[in-house]
């Protein structure tokens, strides 16, 4: 795995999806996928059941959180934010270090600090 990084990098964001789908099912939520025709993709968009939702993309090394930072930026001022509401949080989910809040808001968030 350590050969193709970008198939190790697509295990990972599974196995944070499913962990997703795990405490979402806990919690009465659902995880979605977002993908338009401008090609903006979104790995998980979970909601839970009043509504309020959160994004997230999932990256596996530190070098990748700004370029998903910035997409989850864009994916939210493309949101009908009348029609769903304003996003509870826009996080980068990480495989390793420390989680904090960016300055423009975006959180990133180590993998181990996941949990119901």
């Amino acid at each position: 795995m350590l050969a193709d990084l970008n198939a190790l990098g697509l295990l990972f964001e599974s196995l944070v999806v499913r962990d997703l789908r795990v405490y979402a099912q806990a919690s009465d939520a659902t995880v979605l996928h977002y993908r338009d025709n401008t090609g903006l993709e979104v790995d998980a968009i979970v909601e839970v059941s009043d509504g309020q939702w959160a994004a997230f993309e999932v990256k596996l090394g530190q070098g990748q959180v700004d370029a998903a930072a910035a997409s989850l930026l864009t994916f939210a001022t493309r949101v009908d934010t009348a029609k769903c509401g304003a996003p509870a949080a826009l996080g980068v989910i990480t495989a390793s270090g420390y989680g904090y809040r960016r300055p423009d808001g975006v959180h990133v968030i180590p993998v181990g600090a996941l949990g119901p």
